[in-house]
């Protein structure tokens, strides 16, 4: 395994070593990826082979220019009103924290989109990212570079630590921007649907195109329902227990010195420390002094590898704010604590 930090040499050697059927772990504004030539099903299989992921979980399809999106989506068979709402989206949120479900062309092997007709596709808001993908095929596919399931990383310390030797080379681009998955859209059907709350706020889609439906809860882990990557009820998850609460609900958790405490906000905090009298060794952590979301969304994974590592019995988390980044940070935590 190759860990290099992003250079154009080393981004070049990563393009090569992709083009070769390889797999490399790259930096993205959301989270780290681990890519592989999205027309290459050996190539693809090693992705699934690296991360024990399940085959009827589909892939995201990384591309670096909109040019490329018609090599890698069939358009002709979206609806002219799906295509006018597809350009607007494409044209305010590209690149950006966006995956869109769209029919897949026939070049993209099946084992990319476990068999459906549908592809997630993305244009990520990444320097390093674009360049990797520019200069290897145009298009990368790429889930989260962590073992199945598992918290997803976000800075290329939590790949090496977790895969290791499985992937050819670790591009390390620091701490991801956002630390949060991007959002994943469906519009090829009469509703337009959000199958996975992310780092595009559902607002800002919808001041875009106009109402759309959240379909992104599953109530079971069953392969039926799964036509996009993070719809299983459980994903996102530490090896230590997660308990999620409310505000109310963790300013009156009882402190236990085997527990860790995270807030969303440093007055909540507070308010949890005033009424439970914690001692020094208390393990406690806050996403956001202030309470910003964006700030939240962007420490969540990485605050959540740190609390895995003390040596607690269970991790007490507070909910975030159901509005913008606040309903994929609880997206996220409800789907760690199942």
């Amino acid at each position: 395994m190759i860990f290099l930090p992003t250079s154009s040499e080393s981004i070049k050697q990563a393009a090569e070593i992709l083009r070769n059927g390889g797999l490399v772990a790259f930096p993205t504004e959301t989270v780290y990826g681990l890519g592989a030539d999205a027309f290459n099903s050996q190539a693809l299989a090693k992705v699934f082979e690296a991360k024990n992921r399940p085959h009827f979980n589909p892939l995201i399809i990384h591309i670096a220019s909109i040019d490329t999106l018609e090599k890698v989506a069939d358009l002709s068979l979206l609806s002219e009103e799906r295509r006018q709402k597809l350009f607007l989206i494409t044209d305010k949120l590209w690149p950006g924290p966006l995956s869109l479900i769209l029919p897949k062309n026939e070049k993209i092997p099946g084992i990319a989109t476990a068999g459906l007709p549908t592809a997630a596709i993305r244009f990520c808001d990444h320097d390093a990212a674009q360049k990797l993908i520019s200069l290897s095929t145009g298009a990368v596919a790429a889930p989260s570079a962590n073992p199945f399931g598992s918290l997803s990383p976000t800075r290329a310390e939590h790949v090496r630590d977790k895969l290791g030797e499985k992937v050819d080379m670790i591009l390390d681009g620091g701490p991801a921007r956002i630390g949060i998955e991007s959002t994943v859209l469906d519009i090829t059907n009469e509703t337009i649907k959000i199958l996975r709350p992310g780092g595009t706020p559902k607002e800002a889609i919808e001041k875009l195109i106009g109402h759309i439906t959240d379909s992104s809860t599953t109530t079971e882990n069953t392969v039926t329902k799964i036509i996009s990557p993070g719809q299983l009820k459980s994903h996102y998850a530490p090896k230590t227990p997660l308990g999620v609460l409310s505000q109310k609900e963790i300013i009156n958790q009882p402190y236990d010195v085997d527990n860790a405490f995270l807030f969303f906000d440093s007055a909540t905090r507070d308010a949890w420390i005033k009424l439970q009298k914690p001692d020094k060794t208390a393990v406690v952590r806050v996403l956001s002094e202030t309470g910003m979301a964006l700030e939240a969304a962007s420490r969540l994974f990485e605050t959540l590898h740190d609390l895995d590592n003390c040596k607690v019995s269970k991790i007490f988390t507070q909910l975030a704010p159901q509005e913008g980044l606040g309903e994929a940070i609880n997206d996220r935590l409800k789907r760690g604590s199942s």
